[in-house]
């Protein structure tokens, strides 16, 4: 059974993620704003979420219709097969978001497509109330001037959410952000990596699952894992060939460096339960200590913003600290995450090139300074 995938990206990410899929097999995809549209199976569900590194959620599409009119948007979603697609049990919330069209009440567009999939479900079934104790189908109606998705999600909790980080932890940079910064400099495992501020150890930690080829979906679970359509056995090779594809043995170096113990000693415990506390190493280590022996690497980091106005002075005495220390790896190129709109000139230099992006609702710029290229080999 063919099927339509939509892979959902944070605003600025939708390249990256297309890549991502590109890197996977995947050919014809459609980028649009926020997300990266493709066809496959429900195996590519399964494998989509259990590779994507940088995208946001998997979502099943299941139509896409014009309606400006509530009766054109009830109609649209009766047509949809719904008895064939969920089980009697299924649970089937609906969600909706509204963006430049006539129909703007998100809640009366949520009431209209439950309504539609009840009436479609019980024409084919017979049944007019529905237990929904069963398997969970989160629908979301989706509008954009005046255009309809009809789409379910199939991966549960965000995929940022990959299992090593316990709940309640610090978490100034998703998951999902720290691998697309890491993409967008283009490191590679045999490229020196340091992140002089890497709190919990995200970014550090997502370098070691990139360089060993870890898929990031491995050690947890999806809510589609309970649809009658994808099946256990689906999931079971799935996870089977990312669990062959792990390397091993490789030489890396990637350093996370902060001043404050209890984050480097959280952040080895994370890459612990991410299994790559053998590729990465984490150091108590103050800014102005920064040095390295190795050449041509990349610092990639997320400094503190100083979002609050007492923070703003030491987040940029911060970064003309920054400037001057990383200056003595006049090999290195950086890339510096940061909200202060001030940055390059704190900073002491301007960036080779910047790309605007959004770390949760603040938005963003990540600041690229690229070093010489290494002598060809």
């Amino acid at each position: 059974m063919d099927c339509d995938i939509i892979a959902t990206a944070t605003f600025g990410l939708e390249a990256v993620v297309a890549q991502e899929l590109k890197e996977l097999g995947y050919s014809n995809l459609e980028v649009e704003h926020g997300r990266v549209e493709f066809r496959g199976s429900p195996r590519d569900i399964c494998l989509a979420n259990t590779w994507l590194r940088s995208a946001d959620r998997v979502r099943w599409k299941l139509a896409e219709f014009e309606a400006k009119t509530f009766d054109e948007l009830f109609e649209g979603v009766k047509k949809i097969p719904w008895g064939d697609i969920l089980p009697k049990k299924a649970r089937f919330p609906v969600e909706g978001k509204s963006v430049k069209s006539q129909l703007s009440s998100v809640p009366a567009c949520q009431s209209i497509t439950k309504k539609a999939i009840v009436d479609s479900m019980s024409e084919k079934t017979g049944i007019r109330r529905f237990e929904e104790t069963g398997e969970l189908y989160k629908i979301e109606v989706a509008l954009l001037k005046d255009r309809v998705t009809i789409s379910v999600d199939s991966t549960g909790p965000g995929l940022h959410k990959r299992g090593y980080r316990p709940t309640g932890s610090p978490a100034p940079l998703k998951e999902t952000l720290a691998a697309a910064l890491l993409q967008i400099a283009r490191w590679k495992a045999d490229i020196p990596l340091i992140d002089p501020f890497c709190g919990s150890g995200t970014i550090p930690i997502e370098a070691a699952m990139i360089g060993t080829n870890l898929a990031p979906g491995l050690k947890r679970n999806f809510v589609s894992e309970e649809w009658p359509q994808m099946g256990e056995k689906c999931w079971k090779e799935v996870r089977e060939e990312a669990l062959s594809k792990v390397e091993t043995g490789n030489d890396f170096y990637i350093m996370g460096y902060d001043y404050d113990p209890r984050a480097i000693k959280l952040a080895r415990q994370n890459a612990s339960r991410a299994g790559v506390e053998d590729v990465v190493h984490f150091q108590e280590q103050e800014l102005e200590e920064l040095n390295s022996r190795k050449k041509y690497g990349k610092i990639i980091c997320n400094p503190p913003y100083g979002e609050r106005m007492e923070e703003v002075k030491t987040a940029e005495n911060l970064y003309n600290k920054m400037g001057k220390t990383l200056k003595k790896l006049d090999t290195w190129s950086f890339y510096i995450l940061t909200a202060h709109p001030g940055f390059e000139r704190i900073f002491g230099e301007k960036a080779s090139k910047k790309r605007k992006l959004f770390n949760g609702n603040i938005r963003v710029d990540y600041y690229q300074f690229f070093g010489p290229s290494p002598p060809r080999r």
